[in-house]
C-alpha cells in the first residue's frame, strides 16, 4: 500500500553481525520485490542502511560497523520529506483508532490542513454524506513511544482526538461551518469467518478463568473497538458468535491473545465468505500466492496448488529456486501450508494476499486422511499407544488426560476410527523373556493453533485453553456421531 501511495522507503537490513550473512543478496531481493510491486524508478533508488539491533548500531556500509544508530536517523532526515503545510479550514481523515476504558474510542489521523485546538467545534463527515457537529475534548500528539497532551495541533502533525463519537475509518474531521470531506480510503473486507462458542468439553473450567459466554461476548466486542477488520455477529444461540476476519492468521492472533489472557473457548472450522455478483452468480475471495521452492520439488507445489483450484500465472528461475505465482481461492489455501512444507521437506517459502472476488471455482477436496478418536475418557498409556502406532500418527503422549470424542491421532487411511488409548496392560504371574521390553513411542505431532485451524474438518472443532489446544469432534458421543452421519445432518 505504501508503494501504491508513491512513498519512497528506507530499507534497513538487520542482523548483519551474524556469520555467513549475505546483506548484498538481501538488497537485491528487496529490489526485485519492489520491482514486482510496480515501484517507480525513484522508489527503486531507495537508500539502504545496514546494522545490528542487538548490538545497537547502524551504518551505510555493513562492513564498517559504528557504535550508534545516527546513520539511520540522518537517513530519515535526509530522505523523508517534511509534511506540507496548507492554510485554511481544518481537515483531517481518520485513518486509525485506539480505545481507552476511560474515554472510549480515540480517533487518529494526520491533519491535512489548518489547525485544531482543544474544545474546538468540528463537523464529522460520514460515509453516507451526512455531517455531525461535535466538540474536541482532548488533543494528543505522538512523542517517542507514547502520547503527549497538547492544546493545539498544527498542519502535518499526526494526532489523537478524544470526544468524537460514532466515527469510522475514512471519516473526515472538518470545519464546523464549511465542512469539506476528503476522498475515503478503502479498508480490506473480511474474507473468512469462524464460530466462537463456550467450551463445553468435560475439561471445562479446569485451566481457564474466563469461561462463560458473557466473558467471551464482552471480549469479542471490546476487540472490535480497535481491530478495524474484525466483525462480530451474534447468532440465535446466546453462547455462539460468528467472528469475521481477513484470514486464518488474523483470527488466530485474536484466539491466541484471548488464550493468554485466561479465556477458555471453542472455535469451529474457518469458513470462506461468499458474495453474490451482479447477475446472481456466486463469488468467492481469490488471493495471489507466491512460492519460492527448489526446482526439483516445484512439480509437487504446482500439483498441490492446482488441487486447490489454483491457476499458475508465472514460473521462472530465481537462482537455485523456482519462482511460482498463482491465483488461488481462499478455500484452497486452508491447509495448504502444512501440506506444502511436508512435500518440499520444509524448503518452500510462500506468501499470499487478497486479490479480488471471482466466480466460484467448484468444490475443493478436503483432508485425505481420517482421524483416530478417543472412545473412553482417562489417562493414556504407553501400552495402548504402542499397539495403535501403526494405525496413525499421534497428537498426544502417554500419561495425558483425554476425554471421549477427543481427536488423538491422524489415521493412515480415509475415515475415522474410534480407539481405546487408556487400556492398561493385564497383569499376570507368568514371565516370558522379552515380553516386558520397554515400548518405543514415536514423538507426538505438535500442531500450532494455526495448523489446527487448517487441519480440522466441518464436524470438528478446537478447544482452546490457556494451557492446551485440543482438537475434538463437535459431537463427543460416538452414537450421536453415527446417527448424524447417517441422517446427513452433521
Amino acid at each position: 500500500k505504501a508503494i501504491e501511495l508513491g512513498l519512497k522507503p528506507i530499507v534497513v537490513v538487520n542482523k548483519v553481525d551474524k556469520e555467513n550473512c549475505t546483506p548484498d543478496i538481501v538488497h537485491e531481493q528487496v529490489f526485485d520485490l519492489m520491482f514486482n510491486l510496480d515501484a517507480t524508478e525513484d522508489q527503486l533508488d531507495f537508500p539502504c542502511i545496514y546494522g545490528s539491533s542487538k548490538q545497537g548500531w547502524m551504518s551505510t556500509d555493513w562492513k564498517q560497523p559504528t557504535d550508534n544508530i545516527i546513520p539511520l536517523l540522518d537517513a530519515i532526515i535526509e530522505h523523508i520529506p517534511a509534511s506540507k503545510v496548507q492554510e485554511g479550514t481544518p481537515q483531517m481523515q481518520i485513518t486509525s483508532l485506539d480505545y481507552s476504558s476511560f474515554v472510549g474510542r480515540i480517533a487518529i489521523g494526520r491533519l491535512e490542513r489548518g489547525t485544531l485546538t482543544e474544545g474546538m467545534q468540528i463537523s464529522l463527515c460520514k460515509a453516507d454524506g451526512t455531517t455531525k457537529k461535535m466538540r474536541i475534548k482532548e488533543l494528543q500528539v505522538f512523542e517517542g513511544l507514547g502520547k503527549v497532551k497538547v492544546d493545539k495541533v498544527e498542519c502535518g502533525e499526526i494526532c489523537a482526538i478524544t470526544g468524537i463519537e460514532d466515527f469510522e475509518i475514512g471519516d473526515t474531521v472538518a470545519d464546523a461551518e464549511n465542512p469539506e470531506a476528503l476522498a475515503r480510503i478503502a479498508i480490506d473486507e473480511p474474507t473468512m469467518n469462524m464460530l466462537f462458542t463456550i467450551n463445553n468439553s468435560p475439561f471445562f473450567g479446569k485451566e481457564g478463568k474466563l469461561v462463560t459466554s458473557r466473558h467471551i461476548r464482552d471480549r469479542l466486542f471490546k476487540e472490535t473497538e480497535k481491530n478495524l477488520a474484525l466483525k462480530v455477529v451474534t447468532t440465535e444461540s446466546e453462547d455462539k458468535f460468528l467472528v469475521f476476519g481477513r484470514g486464518i492468521l488474523h483470527l488466530s492472533v485474536l484466539i491466541e491473545t484471548m488464550r493468554r489472557e485466561g479465556y477458555e473457548l471453542q472455535v469451529g472450522q474457518p469458513q470462506v465468505i461468499f458474495k453474490e455478483g451482479e447477475n446472481g452468480e456466486r463469488l468467492e475471495p481469490v488471493e495471489s500466492l507466491v512460492v519460492d521452492v527448489p526446482a526439483e520439488v516445484a512439480g509437487k507445489v504446482i500439483e498441490l496448488a492446482t488441487q486447490g483450484k489454483g491457476e499458475l500465472l508465472i514460473m521462472e528461475p530465481k537462482g537455485d529456486l523456482q519462482h511460482l505465482e498463482f491465483n488461488i481461492p481462499s478455500r484452497g489455501l486452508i491447509g495448504l501450508r502444512s501440506q506444502m512444507l511436508t512435500q518440499t521437506a520444509g524448503e518452500a517459502v510462500m506468501a499470499h494476499r487478497f486479490n479480488e472476488y471471482k466466480p466460484w471455482k467448484g468444490p475443493i477436496p478436503g483432508r485425505n486422511n481420517g482421524v483416530l478418536v478417543a472412545k473412553f475418557a482417562g489417562t493414556t498409556t504407553a501400552y495402548s499407544i504402542d499397539k495403535l502406532q501403526d494405525r496413525g500418527r499421534f497428537f498426544i503422549e502417554p500419561g495425558e488426560e483425554v476425554y471421549a470424542g477427543q481427536v488423538l491421532a491422524e489415521h493412515i487411511k480415509p475415515g475415522d476410527l474410534n480407539i481405546n488409548a487408556v487400556e492398561m496392560k493385564k497383569l499376570t504371574n507368568h514371565r516370558a523373556s522379552g515380553s516386558d521390553d520397554s515400548v518405543r513411542i514415536t514423538p507426538k505431532l505438535q500442531y500450532t493453533l494455526e495448523e489446527c485451524m487448517e487441519y480440522i474438518q466441518f464436524d470438528e472443532c478446537i478447544e482452546v485453553t490457556p494451557k492446551s489446544v485440543r482438537m475434538r469432534k463437535t459431537l463427543l458421543d460416538e452414537n450421536d456421531r453415527n446417527k448424524a452421519s447417517k441422517s446427513g445432518n452433521q
